[in-house]
């Protein structure tokens, strides 16, 4: 299905093209095997024209038009299918040609991957930092991904299963050395992968639930990332050794786990207490499934004899201590395995390993206790003359213990303030709670904390659910430990008292020790750009409260989380960057000033307009003694899966968020602030940009009804693809829906407007103002701004306003707005082309990106005129047409693989 001769590939970048063809080839044989020779024949001529009409031949948007209208919803499907079976082999392809040109930077002692690890210790020891500050850095960093669920995850588990599936073999193919025979076997499994994915429905029958939801996010956490997490630390002490710092044991803490999979209850009916539970449950239910499994393997690596080596005094100390509490186990092992104390010690630990499970006498208190027991074994066997012969095996499982603990993942409790506030107000018996203002409440919680009196509970209203989540919290610490359970995070944070409160229901709930102490991280969320420019103000309060600084003495460090969405749809995303920016060089100050820790939690998303984009970049982008030795991050829905779902890539995924962190905090160059100039000048244009998107998106009372008709929002309202709905609190209008199917909308509509509207008439007004050599400056020295200008050309070399003017023209009532938003699409093209310079093209200095691109932009194209077209006709029979639904749902599918977003 490529037309080779289109793309430029370099010479490094050959077997990439090599690949695309190996399965394009393979999906034509597919399609034409499974939908036959006429579904074959439409596919490749609608792949001809509208590759012609992207070279501006006349008449092939015509042509192309023509020939996919009117299509019957199953024919309509099968084309849809066809194309998005070819995006998705092209988004494998690039992520196994990605672990290809890994290896190829391993296999070279000469060179060093560009935003590695390695490069990164190059760069800090030529600038002169000291061995032992990056010694001592590393060694108090810890990098913590945080895996959601994604309302709008195009791609069911099954498929995705079929995926890995695929991308194995292709690496395998570069890999090994195959005869012919085993080639032809190899290609006879991927032909099967092929057709069994055309034969699997892509869109779920039944709406996802959270259950649903965590197996997925288990899947990349138990198998994937399992395995790499021991390899990665290796990764990283061998970088220290190769740049001559010198290799150093690095401690399991560098590296953690969160998930929200089960706690997100914001705007979530279907997520309880009782998911808190479950998922705490299947947690450890899974990590301790994968300890077991490993000690097997090491029950038959560790035969040593006490007839041909010794051992030390401890392990049959151990022994004694274990086989009372588990005479059964010790009594059952095979009598010739008695004199091999290493796999006499390992059988009684995996009884352990199962008490601990289900809770019974004899169990592993904590994870720690399992981590003394391989302790002691990797200490006898390195006495005994067993460094080679076992104590790798053992330190990979003694490092996964460390980072996931008996609990794999720590999991966030998320609610909105709104809901925390209501249930404050029934328990304190305060009707009026909601209409005080938020001082008097602070007030009131204050003497309701001193009070220490007992709440006033309803069985049968919301307030008692909340309680029922903090007192779930207090038991599932108790069971599962402390490490188990992570922040408790209040979205639509407004104000000190909203902090307070989830201290006051902590208590009432016994989350307290007995000196009425809570034994929780209080996280609040500014997600809205007014809420980012309130929350130096909030923090300061709260530092400032007596009864919140004790607890902040108590715990260490405040964490405070950032939304990136929603302050993208509240004031476009010029604005809301510059809103992040600032807050977080505030926050940071005011922490400084009160000598408290401070850890911001980064609420990325997916896309660019949601904080998306190369990790790599954004964390250098970051204001200056804002990491502060820990990367807490969000990663969600197809995100996951492009980043964790391959290891070489989650290798490289982890090393380049550990690269970037070490440079973003000991990089000289970067402890100098920006220049004033250059902040006057972003804070005008942010401020430019955010009067002009709010004008259109929240101003016109139009624009809601522009929104609803130019876009697919109508048909992901109805996908069965996240246990979320689309809306949180009232669920009207642009305010109440969701940031990730407000910006998946766009995305289907090929506008992408949430990930660059505003910036134009921003960078206009200031070129005006200061010079085009002024903003050519900013965005050469300024990282902050330069990321800003690449991440806008990226969604711009996306954006295709042909397709979108298509979906305009569905409303010509509102060609006004569709004008305003066109005009705003050709001014950012035309000054990023003026910043860059004469004969400046989108993505000219990232070719990787520009041929990606190239690759799928003029197959989207069928899938979106299809889309338009049936999105017409199921309106046009009151959205009531099941057969015509289930083709949109496809196209949404299409077009999420082929521009490789979602929200």
């Amino acid at each position: 299905m490529l037309d080779r001769e289109a793309i430029q590939f370099d010479a490094k970048d050959e077997p990439l093209r090599d690949d695309v063809r190996l399965l394009g080839e393979l999906v034509g044989d597919v399609i034409r095997e499974q939908g036959g020779e006429a579904l074959f024949e439409r596919v490749e001529k609608a792949r001809q024209l509208a590759i012609a009409r992207r070279q501006g031949e006349d008449d092939a948007a015509a042509g192309l038009a023509e020939l996919l209208t009117s299509l019957d919803p199953f024919d309509a499907r099968e084309v849809v299918r066809a194309f998005s079976t070819y995006f998705q082999m092209v988004n494998l392809a690039e992520r196994v040609h990605r672990i290809r040109r890994r290896r190829a930077y391993e296999n070279d002692p000469d060179k060093i991957q560009p935003e590695g690890l390695q490069d990164a210790l190059l760069k800090l020891r030529e600038a002169g930092v000291d061995d032992e500050l990056i010694r001592a850095r590393l060694a108090a960093m810890t990098i913590e991904p945080v895996f959601t669920a994604h309302p709008t995850e195009a791609m069911r588990r099954t498929l995705l299963g079929k995926q890995q599936q695929i991308s194995r073999s292709l690496i395998k193919r570069f890999i090994e050395k195959r005869t012919p025979r085993e080639e032809q076997a190899a290609l006879a499994g991927l032909r099967r992968e092929i057709t069994t994915t055309w034969q699997t429905e892509e869109h779920p029958s039944t709406r996802l639930t959270v259950a649903n939801e965590r197996e997925n996010i288990l899947f990349y956490l138990g198998d994937v990332i399992y395995r790499i997490a021991p390899v990665y630390l290796e990764t990283v002490e061998q970088a220290l050794g190769t740049t001559a710092v010198g290799t150093h044991s690095l401690p399991g803490q560098l590296l953690h786990f969160g998930s929200w999979v089960g706690g997100d209850m914001d705007g979530n009916p279907n997520v309880t207490a009782d998911t808190v539970r479950d998922s705490l449950t299947d947690h450890r239910a899974l990590i301790i499934h994968r300890y077991k499994r490993e000690l097997g393997e090491l029950y038959r690596v560790l035969s040593q004899s006490v007839s041909r080596v010794g051992v030390d005094p401890e392990i049959h100390s151990r022994i004694r201590e274990y086989a009372a509490d588990f005479p059964v186990e010790y009594e059952s092992l095979n009598h010739r395995h008695r004199n091999m104390p290493y796999r006499v010690l390992i059988r009684l630990m995996s009884a352990r390993l199962r008490a601990t499970g289900s809770d019974r006498a004899g169990r592993y208190a904590k994870a720690a206790d399992l981590e003394a027991d391989l302790a002691l074994i990797i200490r006898s066997l390195e006495a005994h003359r067993g460094e080679r012969a076992g104590v790798f095996q053992v330190r990979r499982l003694l490092r996964r213990v460390q980072i996931f603990g008996f609990h794999l993942a720590a999991l966030d409790v998320r609610q909105d303030s709104l809901v925390f506030r209501r249930a404050v107000g029934s328990l304190l018996n305060e009707p009026e709670w909601l209409e005080l203002s938020r001082e008097v409440r602070l007030k009131r919680l204050q003497e309701a904390w001193r009070d220490g009196g007992a709440a006033v509970v309803d069985a049968e209203d919301e307030a008692a659910e909340t309680l029922r989540v903090f007192r779930t919290i207090a038991d599932c610490r108790e069971r599962f430990g402390k490490a188990a359970m992570g922040d408790v995070i209040i979205s639509m944070a407004e104000g000190a008292d909203d902090v307070l409160s989830i201290l006051q229901l902590s208590r009432w709930a016994g989350c307290a020790n007995e000196q009425g102490e809570v034994e929780l991280d209080v996280v609040p969320l500014f997600e809205t750009v007014d809420d980012l420019e309130r929350a130096p103000k909030v923090m300061r309060e709260l530092f400032a409260d007596p009864i919140y600084s004790e607890h902040l003495a108590r715990r260490g460090e405040q964490r405070v989380m950032l939304g990136y969405s929603d302050s993208s749809k509240d004031s476009g995303i010029a604005s809301s960057r510059w809103a992040l920016q600032t807050a977080q060089s505030q926050l940071a100050e005011i922490a400084r000033d009160a000598g408290i820790r401070l850890t911001f939690f980064h609420g990325r998303g997916g896309t660019v307009s949601r904080g998306g984009g190369r990790v790599h970049r954004a964390v250098l982008a970051a204001p200056p003694g804002t990491i502060n030795g820990r990367l807490r991050i969000t990663e969600q829905g197809e995100i996951i899966n492009a980043k964790y779902g391959l290891r070489g890539i989650a290798m490289r995924t982890l090393e380049q968020m550990l690269g970037a962190s070490l440079l973003a905090e000991l990089d000289p160059q970067r402890s100098h602030e920006q220049e004033p100039d250059w902040a006057d000048a972003m804070a005008r244009l942010a401020a430019d940009s955010r009067r002009v998107f709010r004008g259109l998106v929240h101003e016109n009372e139009q624009f809601y009804d522009f929104f609803r008709k130019v876009t697919p929002i109508d048909v992901i309202e109805k996908m069965k693809i996240g246990s979320r709905p689309a809306a949180r609190r009232k669920g009207k209008g642009i305010v109440d829906l969701r940031a990730i199917p407000w910006v998946f909308s766009w995305t289907q509509n090929r506008c992408l407007l949430p990930g660059w509207f505003g910036i134009g008439t921003g960078l206009e007004q200031l070129i005006e103002e200061r010079g085009i050599d002024f903003v050519r400056q900013m965005a050469r020295e300024w990282r902050f701004f330069s990321n800003l200008l690449d991440d806008a050309e990226m969604v711009l070399a996306k954006t295709d306003m042909a397709i979108a003017q298509r979906y305009f023209d569905t409303a010509p009532e509102h060609a006004d707005i569709a004008k305003v938003i066109t005009a705003e699409f050709e001014r950012l093209l035309r000054l990023l082309r003026e910043i860059q310079g004469e004969d400046g093209e989108l993505l000219a200095d990232d070719p990787a990106l520009e041929r990606s691109i190239r690759l799928r932009n003029p197959y989207v194209d069928p899938v979106s005129l299809l889309q338009l077209d049936l999105l017409q006709r199921w309106r046009e029979a009151g959205s009531k047409d099941d057969e015509l639904l289930n083709a949109l749902f496809a196209t949404i599918n299409g077009i999420a693989a082929g521009l490789q977003n979602t929200g």
